[in-house]
C-alpha cells in the first residue's frame, strides 16, 4: 500500500483516482481552495487527517476513514461511495453522506444537515448526530446506541432497526415502512405519522399528537409522556404502561393503557378499542 504521510494538500482533486493507499496524518487545506481531493479512489485508507475543502469522497470503493475530521467547509464529503467504515471522527460538514451503501459509522461525531440521504444499508452505533432530515430515504439501517437530536428525521425509510437510541427529534419516522424500535427514548412531536409496519417495543414516547394515520402500529410495553390526541385515524395494537392524556379516534384495534384523560370518538369509521381494565 502506498503511504501519503504529513503533507497539507489544497489543490483540485490532489489524490484523483487512487488506488490502495494510505493517507495520514495529512490536512486538506489551503489557499488553492481544490475540490474533489480523493475522488474515484479504491482501497483507501484515511488516519488522522484533517478535511477543510469539498467533496473529498466521491465515487470511493472500500474506504476506511479513522480519528479524522470533516469541518463545516467539507461540504457533501461522501457521495456515492461503496464499502465504507468511518470510525471516531468528526464530520460537520452539510450534506456529509448520501447515495452511499454498505456504510459503518462508531465512535462518531456528526453535526451535518440533510445526512444520511439515499443510503443502503448503514450501521451506526456509539454516534451522536445533530440535523435535519437525518437518513430520509435509507433502507436497511441498524442503530444502536445512537443519540440524534433535529428535525424531520427518519422519513421516508424502509426496513430499520434501532436499540437502546435517544432521539429528540420533530416529525420523526414519516412515511417509515417495517421499522423496529426497541429500548428507546423519543422525545418530539408529531411521531410517525402515516408509517407501516412501526412497532415499538418498551420505548418511551413523550410529545404531542404521535402515531396518527399510521398502518399497523404495534406499542408493546411503552411509556407515553405529555401525549394527546394520540393514534387518530391509525390500525394500531398497543400496551402502554403509563397514562394518556387523550386518545381520538383510533381506525381499528386495541389500544391497553392504564387510564386516559379523554378519550374522542366522534368519527363513525374508528372502530377502535381502548381497554383500561387489564
Amino acid at each position: 500500500m502506498n503511504i501519503v504521510e504529513n503533507k497539507t494538500l489544497d489543490q483540485e482533486r490532489a489524490l484523483y483516482g487512487s488506488e490502495g493507499i494510505l493517507v495520514k496524518n495529512c490536512r486538506f487545506d489551503g489557499t488553492a481552495d481544490g475540490e474533489s481531493a480523493l475522488k474515484e479512489s479504491k482501497n483507501v485508507a484515511v488516519d488522522q487527517c484533517f478535511f477543510n475543502l469539498r467533496y473529498p469522497f466521491w465515487h470511493n470503493h472500500q474506504l476506511k476513514i479513522k480519528n479524522s475530521e470533516m469541518t463545516e467547509l467539507c461540504r457533501a464529503a461522501l457521495w456515492y461511495d461503496e464499502h465504507v467504515e468511518i470510525e471516531k471522527t468528526k464530520m460537520h460538514g452539510i450534506k456529509a453522506l448520501r447515495e452511499c451503501s454498505d456504510v459503518n459509522i462508531s465512535d462518531c461525531d456528526i453535526i451535518s444537515p440533510e445526512f444520511g440521504w439515499s443510503v443502503r444499508g448503514i450501521k451506526m452505533a456509539h454516534t451522536s448526530a445533530e440535523s435535519e432530515y437525518f437518513m430520509m430515504r435509507s433502507e436497511h439501517l441498524d442503530f444502536s446506541q445512537v443519540q440524534m437530536k433535529g428535525k424531520y428525521s427518519f422519513q421516508y425509510i424502509q426496513n430499520g432497526q434501532f436499540d437502546h437510541c435517544v432521539f429528540d427529534t420533530k416529525d420523526a419516522f414519516w412515511h417509515s415502512k417495517n421499522v423496529t424500535v426497541s429500548d428507546s427514548v423519543i422525545r418530539g412531536e408529531y411521531l410517525a405519522w402515516y408509517s407501516e409496519n412501526l412497532t415499538l417495543i418498551r420505548c418511551q414516547i413523550v410529545g404531542t399528537q404521535p402515531f396518527c394515520y399510521c398502518k399497523n402500529l404495534k406499542l408493546v410495553d411503552c411509556k407515553m409522556t405529555d401525549t394527546d390526541l394520540c393514534f387518530e385515524k391509525s390500525e394500531v395494537e398497543a400496551t402502554v404502561t403509563t397514562p394518556v392524556i387523550s386518545i381520538k379516534n383510533p381506525l381499528s384495534g386495541h389500544i391497553y393503557v392504564p387510564s386516559v384523560g379523554e378519550i374522542i370518538m366522534d368519527d363513525e369509521n374508528a372502530k377502535g378499542e381502548i381497554i383500561t381494565e387489564f
